[in-house]
């Protein structure tokens, strides 16, 4: 029965912001470049250097604000632009023709904001030719000037150029950063740049020399390998390229090294390229659709009805489910990959279409069921999906035949017998009598609806892993397939006890996957940042406590399997290492320490500690929050230690402040070590405001008093009042004054003040015993002062002369 070919409105554009001038653009601007973000909530709109404000939209479907750039006469638009998959929020990188590059991110507040600005070639006078992302990487390929020692001649003028690349690496406020720069290709032609989930292809364009303008190369950073092929002489070769290894290549060193490569040929004739599942296709002027595959060798996939007119016709290329679709001008043409043959035809309502790219893996947006293996068309008049229409008549198997057929496999890798289990003798055979309870279930004979419903959910999960397997048996989106059967495991895993088997299964996936085993989590933990940059989570307790399970006591897991919540731990020091103590901390909230593990067991931070590794090698700053977050008064106090020594007075006196009235005694202990540092030398005299606002409201004046007196540093030598040059200063009394201001004003007695000098004379204390009555003989005065009435000032003072002055 023939398939029939579908095109369904998937939305109007009326739900992103600014739709009317997404549709304004999409109309006007044939030539505009069009991106889609992983989650597929935002669209990127380019035009080309030279167009009417704006150059540059980003509208954002559902909540949010829109993107608008324009650029001035005289100061160029981007080159390029392109989405960088993030777990938390989308962020946008912009690249000039002169290496300048933005990275734009979407926070927690609505709208964009501008995160960082780097040139790409540091050096000037380079000029960008082409730009990709691919795999967590920014690749260009860039025209530099002749050096000295290089002759002005065609040939060298010719392989001017090189590609470089930077790694996109985690961090940041974005999540999102530049890394290092290194050099893939010397002495190499212009090429065009194309990148797929996987590999990244360097095509010939119109500027590169004819002599090697039939070849391309394919680098796969997986497999640190690069391939030369020359589809039109069906030749193929590969090299070791893996830049974090040192490797890079001269191309025309490469090429010397493979044989035949350089045979007299024609320049490749391609009017478009795309990339795809499979690899790269191209369309040539003929009309004739080929398939670049990854190992370099080529194949023809079929030809279209109709060739391109020119090259300044619109084409576009795209694959799903095995079917190849190609928009030429206002026609849509669908064939099978495999035969080539033409399957169906269309005629659309506008020729100014572009082809989506398919969402990131593991990614979920609101039309997954609709589109899940379909491809989208973007146009002004909405955003449409194009698939396969299931044949009618078409009965998929019912709930009870799948029980069936899911326990005779079940019961056949178990059994040791030869014959072939098959579902009929299950039916009625009554040894087996698990599926014909749960069959009898699903058919109504037994009355609970609860289960019944719990029942068909699980069984529509399995069909849909079914039909996922056959999806990555096909090899069709297998990527994609890999990262969502992933995620289903993960979600299955957390609904189970996490022990043995199904611990280890767990500590494999997040090996092979880690970004999609950690969205999966994330989705189960129901974790979302708050405004204070904490996380919160809504996930019931039974979930937080399969999480947070210790290893059981003598019992250590084999071949490096870690609990769930160390292997959490590891999996977002390598993918988002700043959420790392907040996510400890949030699970110190959630239950206590060794939680289902045969007694009291280590702390969270502890077993967090443990996964940065060896004390020493660990990451610091990792190391200095997670400390403070643990909420434990010895490791808050050693992570104050530490910043006291490096001299971080201002986020030490923070931490101290942090704890609040629920730590008196430990916010006690912090006063006195920072109250040490500000007795030995003057460094925190900037920060006395703070150092006030932490001191306990128990200290008496007296008692600060004597912890000042310990810790002050030895007189050496004559004592001076001015220091000598270069020396450190002394405590003043002007900077002990506000200490004391702070300490004497928590008992002070409230009213009125009588007179000026009753604020000095209040003590706090109890007054001093009267002394015993009796005759007191007067001393008698005499006309010349003895030599101890000149005594230093300060000394030799009675109560008559305070008395005196009074």
């Amino acid at each position: 029965m023939k398939r029939a070919g579908t095109l369904r409105l998937l939305s109007d554009l009326s739900n992103f912001t600014g739709a009317a001038r997404l549709r304004e653009l999409l109309a006007g601007d044939p030539d505009v470049r069009v991106r889609c973000s992983p989650d597929g909530r935002h669209l990127l709109l380019l035009r080309p250097p030279g167009s009417p404000a704006p150059q540059l939209l980003v509208a954002v479907r559902g909540p949010g604000l829109a993107l608008e750039r324009a650029w001035p006469e005289g100061h160029p638009s981007p080159l390029d632009a392109f989405f960088v998959p993030w777990l938390a929020r989308p962020a946008l990188i912009l690249v000039w023709e002169s290496g300048l590059a933005e990275v734009w991110g979407a926070g927690m507040e609505p709208g964009w904001k501008l995160l960082q600005s780097t040139e790409l070639c540091p050096d000037g006078g380079a000029r960008l030719v082409a730009v990709a992302a691919t795999r967590g990487r920014l690749v260009w390929c860039e025209e530099r000037q002749l050096g000295v020692e290089d002759q002005p001649e065609r040939l060298s003028v010719a392989f001017s150029h090189c590609v470089c690349i930077k790694a996109l690496e985690t961090g940041g406020e974005a999540g999102t950063k530049l890394g290092r720069t290194h050099i893939l290709l010397h002495h190499c032609p212009p090429f065009a740049l194309i990148a797929s989930r996987k590999d990244l292809f360097l095509v010939p364009t119109t500027a590169t020399w004819p002599g090697v303008a039939h070849v391309l190369l394919i680098w796969s950073p997986s497999k640190g390998k690069v391939t030369a092929a020359a589809p039109s002489l069906g030749l193929s070769n590969s090299k070791s390229l893996n830049p974090r290894q040192g490797d890079t290549w001269d191309f025309r060193t490469l090429l010397r090294g493979l044989p035949g490569f350089l045979s007299p040929r024609e320049p490749l004739a391609v009017h478009t390229w795309a990339p795809s599942s499979h690899g790269l296709l191209l369309l040539d002027f003929k009309g004739k659709v080929s398939l670049v595959q990854c190992h370099g060798g080529t194949r023809t996939v079929g030809t279209l009805q109709e060739a391109p007119v020119g090259p300044e016709g619109s084409a576009a290329l795209g694959t799903f489910h095995g079917t190849l679709a190609c928009v030429l001008g206002s026609t849509l043409e669908l064939l099978d990959m495999s035969s080539g043959q033409l399957l169906e035809r269309k005629v659309l309502s506008t020729d100014r279409v572009h082809l989506l790219d398919p969402p990131a893996p593991g990614v979920k947006n609101e039309d997954e069921l609709e589109t899940r293996g379909a491809l989208c068309l973007l146009s002004a008049l909405g955003l449409f999906c194009v698939g396969w229409e299931a044949p009618q008549g078409l009965e998929l198997p019912s709930d009870k035949d799948i029980v069936f057929e899911e326990a005779c496999g079940y019961y056949q890798r178990r059994s040791l017998r030869g014959t072939q289990l098959t579902p009929e003798e299950l039916r009625h055979n009554s040894t087996f009598r698990a599926p014909q309870a749960l069959a009898s279930i699903l058919q109504g004979h037994l009355p609970p609806s609860t289960l019944l419903a719990m029942l068909r959910a699980e069984l529509r999960d399995y069909r849909g892993l079914e039909r996922l397997k056959a999806q990555l048996v096909a090899g069709d989106e297998e990527e994609a397939g890999w990262t969502e059967l992933a995620e289903h495991e993960v979600a299955r895993l957390l609904r189970t006890q996490l022990t043995g088997d199904q611990l280890a299964q767990f500590n494999t996936i997040f090996q092979a996957l880690p970004a999609a085993a950690w969205s999966a989590t994330l989705q189960a933990l129901q974790l979302q940042p708050d405004r204070t940059g904490r996380l919160r989570s809504q996930a019931p307790p039974d979930v937080w406590k399969k999480v947070l399970r210790g290893p059981t006591a003598g019992k250590e897991h084999p071949n490096g399997v870690l609990p769930p919540f160390e292997l959490l731990c590891r999996c977002l020091c390598q993918l988002e290492p700043q959420w790392l103590p907040p996510f400890v901390e949030l699970a110190q909230q959630q239950g206590g320490p060794g939680w289902g593990a045969e007694g009291p067991g280590l702390p969270l931070y502890r077993r967090a500690l443990a996964v940065l590794g060896e004390e020493g090698k660990r990451p610091e700053a990792l190391e200095l929050e997670l400390l403070l977050g643990s909420g434990r008064p010895k490791a808050v106090l050693q992570a104050v230690r530490r910043l006291i020594e490096k001299e971080q007075w201002e986020r030490a006196l923070e931490a101290g402040l942090a704890l609040g009235s629920s730590s008196p005694l430990l916010r006690s202990e912090i006063f006195k070590l920072l109250l040490a540092e500000f007795a030995r030398h003057r460094r925190l005299d900037a920060h006395l405001p703070l150092l006030c606002r932490l001191c306990p409201p128990d200290v008496a004046p007296d008692e600060l008093l004597l912890l000042l007196r310990t810790h002050l540093p030895d007189d050496v030598g004559t004592s001076d009042p001015f220091p000598e040059p270069g020396a450190e200063p002394p405590l003043t009394v002007g900077l002990v004054r506000a200490l004391l201001e702070q300490t004497g004003a928590q008992g002070r007695p409230s009213g009125p003040v009588q007179s000026k000098y009753e604020d000095i004379l209040w003590d706090p204390g109890t007054p001093p015993p009267t002394p015993p009555r009796g005759p007191v003989s007067a001393p008698q005065a005499s006309e010349h002062p003895g030599p101890e009435a000149w005594a230093p000032s300060g000394q030799g003072l009675c109560a008559t002369d305070v008395g005196g002055h009074l």
